[in-house]
């Protein structure tokens, strides 16, 4: 066993003499990284976004957008490694565009943007996650009233965020407890799937999907959207690279094994469920793994209450999606505060639990307004934000990183570099524009006005210094 890596301090008070103000503790290994990005990878998007692509391919050649998402996944993956092997620490993206835009004089616009961005993502994530769960109780309570659910999602969250009231060698733990429940989860549909599923059926594809044209095109992006927003949370442990111990490996090993896990796990188990309901049904349904597992069963009874018991296991893992989701973005604020880039209360740690307490609670009181909108309302713009002003200059930051900054150690290369950040790129560019207008036209203006927020942000700043 390695010795343990001491709490990161703040370098000016320890040049001062001073003692140190609480700090973060490097306590988690790979083990728990790895289960930090699968609880949040997984959560309710596969059993609420299966029925959502197949209506977008208008078939069961959803295939197709896993392994496009898979694809882009692995190169953005990449390109996580990298990053957060240079810049292990706290706020992932913030701190990777900072640094690497800041050759240019354009580091404090990045990440200032990447902040900007954060306020609205970061809710819309965490109430996305707490809407799936409330939308799954529904297949318990299926007269469910439209306040309650919205009460429920909100009440998932507070629930959530005092599961995170904790030292983060707990948060460790809980999360590879929770990564427990996820596998038994999927695994169960899967294996009951492979009893009973047709092979034929489930890739009885359409003539159309055999077609290259600008209607599949377009299908398949639309799907691969959903598939993203299923594939997502590959880089939680990206922002709370502060708390890794020996993050250049660390770092990139959990990315490409959370990665390789959830891909395996999401294939299979959409072989299995079109395998055995007709695609036409699953394009309708919203609870279908719960009615996949009731079908299982020759007996009625038997098969209701195997589906009840799987839609509590469904509630679990939402709940631990929402869970490692919070606990990543409320990192992000924290390092912001801490350089002087954000408001100063944000880089304020717990003096016992050593944990951001103020970005913890805020990320999750800011999502429960969130709360009260429709699922498809909170994913439909999600990505197309994120993609513009965050992950293409992601991309763009593995090279002007490595070429631009030679006083930050790269312990970690990708394979072909830089082609997998340009396949990334484009692949992200590809996602957008095939996206919905609306969103496009939402993100541009989402970004304009981000920098009209940072030039008053930059005066104000100015002014203070006079």
């Amino acid at each position: 066993m390695s010795a343990p890596t001491p709490p990161t301090t703040s370098p000016g008070a320890a040049a001062s003499g001073a003692a140190p103000a609480p700090a973060l503790d490097r306590a988690m290994g790979l083990l728990q990284a790895t289960a930090t990005n699968v609880i949040s990878m997984v959560g309710v998007g596969p059993f609420l976004t299966i029925p959502f692509m197949v209506a977008a391919m208008n078939g069961p050649h959803v295939m197709y957008a896993w392994i496009a998402g898979g694809i882009l996944a692995v190169m953005d993956g990449l390109v996580y490694a990298q990053l957060g092997a240079a810049l292990p620490g706290s706020g992932g993206g913030y701190l990777y565009l900072r640094e690497a835009f800041q050759p240019f004089g354009l580091g404090r616009l990045m990440a200032f943007l990447f902040i900007f961005q954060t306020v609205l993502v970061a809710p819309l994530s965490v109430a996305g996650g707490a809407v799936g769960f409330a939308d799954y109780v529904q297949f318990v309570w299926t007269d469910l009233p439209p306040l309650t659910h919205h009460l429920i999602a909100a009440a998932v969250c507070v629930a959530s965020t005092a599961l995170l009231w904790r030292r983060i060698e707990d948060i460790g733990r809980l999360s590879v407890v929770m990564l427990v429940v996820v596998l038994l989860t999927v695994g169960w549909v899967i294996v009951a799937g492979l009893f009973n599923f047709s092979l034929a059926q489930a890739f009885d594809y359409p003539a159309a999907a055999f077609t290259f044209d600008g209607a599949l095109v377009s299908s398949l992006g639309a799907a691969s959207v959903l598939a993203m927003y299923s594939y997502g949370g590959y880089n939680q442990v990206c922002n709370i690279g502060d708390e890794i111990r020996e993050p250049a490996t660390t770092v990139p090993r959990s990315i490409f094994l959370s990665i390789a896990i959830v891909a395996v796990l999401y294939m299979l188990m959409t072989v299995v469920i079109l395998g055995m309901i007709p695609w036409e049904q699953v394009r309708d349904s919203r609870t279908v793994a719960s009615i996949f597992i009731e079908r299982t069963f020759a007996d009625p009874a038997i098969g209701r209450t195997a589906g009840l018991v799987m839609t509590g296991l469904i509630l679990f893992v939402a709940a631990s999606s929402l869970y490692a989701t919070i606990l990543g973005y409320s990192r992000i604020p924290y390092a912001a505060a801490k350089d002087g880039d954000f408001f100063r209360i944000f880089a304020r740690v717990h003096p016992t639990k050593h944990f951001p307490d103020v970005s913890l609670v805020t990320i999750a009181l800011v999502s429960i307004p969130f709360c009260f909108f429709t699922l498809g309302q909170l994913v439909s713009w999600l990505i197309q934000v994120q993609v513009l002003l965050r992950f293409i200059w992601q991309c763009a930051a593995v090279v002007l990183l490595r070429r631009y900054r030679p006083d930050i150690p790269q312990p970690f290369t990708m394979m072909l570099y830089p082609w997998p950040a340009v396949l990334s790129g484009a692949l992200w560019l590809f996602i957008f524009f095939t996206g919905p207008w609306e969103g496009i036209v939402f993100s541009v203006a989402f970004l304009l006005a981000g920098v009209a927020a940072y030039l008053v942000f930059a005066r104000g700043r100015v002014a203070a210094a006079d």
